[in-house]
């Protein structure tokens, strides 16, 4: 028994020792990934601040700004490596960039090219030199919660995506962002692309505790905006939240519900204001309203009259005794097509129990959608009317995001308004009473 003992003892210390090794290497191993992660965004640091000076050369000499950065080499740019950063794996293209320099290879995305520059000098107006004039977004691909900008006022920091959420930390302290934003209302007072910087000044104003100041911008706000616009609405509801006015933030959705009662937004909003409060049957009556769908559950779902693509008429009561899976998609649809293969595999085993589909086409592009369908083999029958979000049975659902799978019964009745992914195949399965067969 001792030397079983023994031998336990030795083969746990053993263990212990790989598995501190094996813990160790693996630390070693993250310290030198994260080492050579931050190398590169000093290098890309580097490069910007050297891109920097090679702009304020070029701006000595012509006046303006170069139409693309490639303009700088290379009389004021010698060396156009600078032009790549080191995390780049796109050979010199700038990731979500709407312009890719025509001469050169660039990583950096250059906000201030031809087609760009009466928008961003408005944004230089409001923010100030903050701006960013040179963007790099190879370090974090995955989430671009992180760049590495170049201002217009040539300082080099790293910011979130929506860098103008991060004035203070970029300009130093409240004061001056303050300062900066105040003189960017008094020379665009009426610029209603701007209107969402408001509430962010009035934030601002409250930490610096100038609440006189935040009840004017308030005051001021409700004198530009139009009460007819949502977006503009919700930016006044936010200023409320923020100085705890939570009654007049309600009353204010609830009168914009009045003369709109079908917008989706405010009745979401107004959703989740009612389950802050707790109320939540109160919240479930406005998600009723806005999601597709929902209140159907358990339901006969209202038939619909319309033709398909070869004209033939099609409606729901037409497969009235078999399972039903309408599915609201399109061509363009990058989740839609990534749902076809699925929804194919279901309708092919099941399709001859008693399943069928019946697709809504939200594509505009009649051509490129019957391409689409024989190129893939999809035999259930399609709506089609062009009309795209304003398609006629898509309205007639209050449909506005797509893929929206709705899976019937036989008597009509509403199943679940997302049968998608795996869940699909039990969906019907279950619905035709078959058990599923195990893969």
């Amino acid at each position: 028994m001792k030397n079983i003992i023994t031998i336990g003892i030795v083969f746990c210390l053993m263990y212990s020792s790989v598995y501190a090794e094996d813990l160790s290497e693996n630390k070693i191993k993250n310290e030198a990934v994260t080492k050579e992660k931050q190398n590169k965004i000093q290098k890309c640091k580097h490069n910007l601040t050297t891109i920097g000076n090679a702009i304020e050369s070029y701006r000595d000499e012509h006046g303006d700004y170069p139409e693309w950065l490639s303009d700088l080499s290379p009389k004021h740019l010698a060396d156009a490596n600078v032009l790549l950063c080191p995390a780049d794996k796109q050979n010199g293209k700038p990731l979500y960039s709407r312009a890719v320099d025509p001469k050169k290879p660039v990583s950096y995305s250059y906000e201030f090219f031809p087609e760009q520059r009466k928008k961003l000098q408005d944004t230089l107006t409001m923010f100030g030199d903050a701006t960013p004039l040179l963007r790099c977004l190879h370090h974090n691909q995955k989430s671009i919660t992180k760049t590495v900008n170049l201002s217009f006022g040539y300082k080099v920091y790293q910011s979130p995506y929506s860098w103008h959420n991060s004035l203070v930390k970029i300009y130093g302290d409240i004061e001056t962002t303050i300062k900066t934003l105040e003189t960017g209302f008094q020379k665009m007072p009426n610029n209603s692309n701007y209107f969402s910087t408001y509430p962010y000044l009035l934030n601002l104003y409250i930490q610096a505790e100038r609440m006189e100041n935040a009840e004017n911008v308030i005051n001021h706000y409700k004198s530009l905006m139009k009460t007819d616009n949502y977006r503009q609405i919700s930016y006044l509801g936010d200023m409320y939240r923020s100085l705890n006015r939570y009654d007049e933030e309600l009353q204010l959705f609830e009168d914009f519900e009045k003369q709109n009662p079908k917008n989706r937004f405010v009745l979401q909003k107004l959703e989740n204001i009612h389950n802050e409060r707790g109320n939540a049957e109160l919240a479930l009556e406005y998600r009723m309203k806005y999601v597709p769908g929902l209140a159907y559950l358990g339901k006969t779902v209202p038939d619909f009259s319309a033709t398909d693509l070869d004209g033939s008429p099609i409606s729901i009561e037409a497969y009235r005794g078999k399972v039903v899976l309408v599915d609201f998609w399109a061509v363009w649809c990058g989740p839609c097509i990534a749902e076809m293969p699925n929804v194919k595999k279901v309708y092919d085993k099941y399709k001859d129990e008693g399943f069928d589909i019946i697709g809504i086409s939200l594509d505009n592009d009649e051509t490129r959608l019957r391409e689409y369908l024989q190129e893939n083999d999809i035999q259930w029958r399609q709506v089609f009317s062009g009309k795209g979000w304003e398609s006629p049975v898509s309205q007639q659902y209050g449909i506005y995001s797509i893929p929206n799978m709705w899976l019937i019964d036989k008597e009509g009745k509403l199943i679940t308004n997302n049968a998608r992914g795996e869940k699909l195949e039990n969906l019907v399965a279950e619905a035709l009473q078959i058990i599923p067969a195990k893969e």
